[in-house]
Formats: structure tokens, C-alpha cells, sequence
């Protein structure tokens, strides 16, 4: 009981830290629709715990406001309608204070009934403050996207979480043979992770860094951009359709390079990782080098022997069921099923990820176009 709500406390003030470097009006406005504003973050995640464990195991319980759940509510269908997602920073009511007053509600009670240790409670808290560490690094990067549209480039603090280099160098080779993929012990996973099964894969190399800025600006400097040879089909109609010639937030002024970081506008860094790339860039720069990007189950036999979270990894793998995936009954049914088709896995963890948010059977998944997250490249062959 002491760990559950040590843990709570610990993953919802870190919440409220990142929040500390805002100002008032950085918590409302919404860039894009993928890009959700600051205090809708911190309300759906407070929303997860009230719709998900107080409504059913507190008798007690009295929500806090009956509005509150279509105004916060993401995209769970079985639980009722909601508000659009792109619509979501046209709520500049409720306030900032009411809505960390609700979080200060839920959390009362929450702790209230932590303190009961009934079982059930345990494992559904356990998945929402995972939910929540999601929701933290992605309250990063749509503040970032929404911030890169303000000409004066504003800082959200010192830290710009993309100066990461490699510290490895070479290939790892990996014989063939027949591997174990999943999660399989007592500790927490998503449901996606879960049916343990074998793969046979052929030998291969998997690069031990991760491709740089140097290494990407070539591509770039080499008519990347320009030449469909090294495009999916898909992703050169994406690059003609949205005119990008250059990866998000990289600017060329009077001839240098610079980068949009949560730390202000920076010349960019030719010896850092690389990020914010899409797959379709990934799968472009890895044709361009003869190469090729890893399948998640090499990833994944590979991983205890590289060195990796610094960025999320574009596997070569779409998002699918392992044998034997069973969807839960109700609303926690839709945390990942739902999303299995349309979307590629990515591997690893990023700067931005929260602590203790990370193992190898990890399993993200974004659309092949996704590039306002922490992503970036690793080569296989």
C-alpha cells in the first residue's frame, strides 16, 4: 500500500512539475489537432482515475463535475460522447485553478482509497499513473509543436532534450536462431505486450548509435527531399502534399542550420541524435544508405545489448495483435486494440520519456507520418 501511493503522489506532481514552467496562457491553445493543450492534459489524466476506479469502487463517491467527462473524455467510445479532439483548446472554461482544483479532488480521494489496498483499485491505479507518464511526455511534445508556431521561438526551460549523442559505435550482429518476444513476469505491461511467443529470425546487424544530425543532413544536402527513388509511395504523396523538404523544426538561415528546441531556437547540433523524424523519413534515409530499419522482434532480441532510449525507434513493423492478444472487458478494452491497424511500432524510449517508463517489450505505435515526437533512427542490414 505505501509503494502504490508513494508512486501515485510521485508520477501526478511530476505532472504538476512540468506544468511549473508555464505561464497562465500556455495551458489553453491548441496548434493541430494531434497537439492537445496543457490543461487538457492535466484534466483527462485526472478524469482517468474518476471514470476508471472512483465511479466504481467509492459508493461514496460524487463527481466533481457531471460536465467534465465529454469535455475530457479521449476516445473511449463506451463511455459516451466527448468534445472534438481539435476543439479541445476552445476550452478556455473551466479556468487553469478549477481544473487543478478537480485534480486536487480526485486526488483526495484517490489516496483516500488507496488506503483500502483492494486489489482490483491497485492494478487499475498502476495503469492509470502509466497512462499518466504517457500523457507527460506527450503534454511535452504538443507543447512543443504549439510553441514552434510562435515567431519569438519561446523557451519552456534550459533543457531542450534533444542534445543526446551516441556513445556506442559499430554493428551488433545477431545469429539466426528462434527468439522469445513479449512480456512475461509479474511486473506491469500494456495489454499489447502481453502473449509471449517465438519468432525465428535470419542473422543480421543492428546498428549500436542511432543516425545523427551530421548523418541526416547529408541525406538532406543530397536531394533527399527531392527524390522519389528513396520514398514509399505513400510518403512521397505526404512530402508533395505537405511540401517538406526538411525534417520538423530544423530552419536554414543565411546558410546554417538551426533547430527548434523546447530550450529556444539552436544551431543545430551535428553530433546530436537526430529526432522528430517520421517513418517515412526513416524508411527514405535507410533506402538512401542501402539499408534498412530493424523489425521490432530484432529490436527487441537485440536491445539488452544496445545502448538505447534516447529516442523512439521506427521499427519496420506495423502495429498488430502478438498470438493469443485478448482485449479487456469495458473501457480499458480500448487502450490499444482498437489502434492495431494504420500505424507502425516504435521501440525503445526517448529524453522525454518519464522515469521508470521504459523496457523492451515496449511497444509505441504512431502513424507513418507522426514526426512531432521524440523520434529518431536506428539502422539494421
Amino acid at each position: 500500500m505505501i509503494n502504490i501511493i508513494k508512486n501515485y503522489k510521485s508520477v501526478r506532481n511530476h505532472t504538476e512539475y512540468l506544468c511549473s514552467f508555464l505561464e497562465l496562457e500556455d495551458f489553453t491553445p491548441q496548434s493541430a489537432a494531434f497537439a492537445s493543450p496543457p490543461k487538457w492534459h492535466i484534466a483527462h489524466t485526472t478524469w482517468f482515475f474518476e471514470q476508471m476506479i472512483l465511479l466504481k469502487y467509492d459508493k461514496n463517491y460524487t463527481v466533481y463535475n457531471k460536465e467534465f467527462s465529454y469535455l475530457f473524455n479521449s476516445y473511449y467510445n463506451t463511455i459516451g460522447k466527448r468534445i472534438a479532439r481539435h476543439e479541445r483548446g476552445l476550452l478556455t472554461r473551466p479556468s487553469v485553478k478549477e481544473v487543478l482544483d478537480y485534480r486536487k479532488y480526485v486526488d483526495e480521494k484517490m489516496l483516500s482509497l488507496l488506503s483500502k489496498e483492494i486489489k482490483e483499485v491497485n492494478t487499475l491505479t498502476i495503469l492509470g499513473l502509466n497512462h499518466e507518464q504517457q500523457h507527460q511526455e506527450l503534454l511535452l511534445t504538443d507543447l512543443k509543436y504549439t510553441f514552434s508556431k510562435n515567431p519569438l521561438y519561446p523557451v519552456y526551460k534550459n533543457e531542450n532534450y534533444v542534445n543526446d549523442t551516441n556513445s556506442h559505435e559499430g554493428w551488433l550482429e545477431i545469429k539466426e536462431g528462434i527468439y522469445e518476444i513479449g512480456h512475461n513476469s509479474d511486473t506491469f505491461c500494456f495489454d499489447n505486450e502481453l502473449g509471449k511467443h517465438r519468432v525465428f529470425l535470419e542473422p543480421f546487424k543492428i546498428s549500436k548509435s542511432l543516425v545523427t544530425n551530421k548523418e541526416y543532413l547529408e541525406f538532406v544536402k543530397d536531394n533527399g527531399y527531392k527524390n522519389s527513388k528513396y520514398w514509399l509511395d505513400d510518403g512521397w504523396h505526404w512530402l508533395q502534399e505537405n511540401k517538406i523538404s526538411k525534417p520538423l523544426y530544423w530552419e536554414h538561415i543565411n546558410d546554417v542550420w538551426y533547430q527548434y528546441t523546447l530550450s529556444g531556437l539552436i544551431k543545430l547540433d551535428d553530433n546530436a541524435i537526430a529526432c522528430h523524424l517520421s517513418f517515412y523519413e526513416a524508411s527514405a534515409f535507410a533506402f538512401w544508405k542501402g539499408m534498412r530499419l530493424p523489425t521490432e522482434f530484432e529490436w527487441e532480441t537485440a536491445a539488452n545489448n544496445l545502448n538505447w532510449g534516447q529516442r523512439w525507434e521506427w521499427t519496420n513493423s506495423a502495429y498488430l495483435p502478438y498470438p493469443n492478444f485478448k482485449i479487456s472487458d469495458g473501457a480499458v478494452g480500448e487502450y490499444n486494440g482498437k489502434f492495431m491497424i494504420n500505424t507502425m511500432v516504435l521501440r525503445g524510449a526517448s529524453s522525454a520519456t518519464s522515469k521508470n517508463h521504459s523496457r523492451t517489450t515496449y511497444r509505441n505505435f504512431f502513424a507513418p507520418n507522426t514526426q512531432w515526437q521524440f523520434t529518431g533512427i536506428r539502422l539494421a542490414k
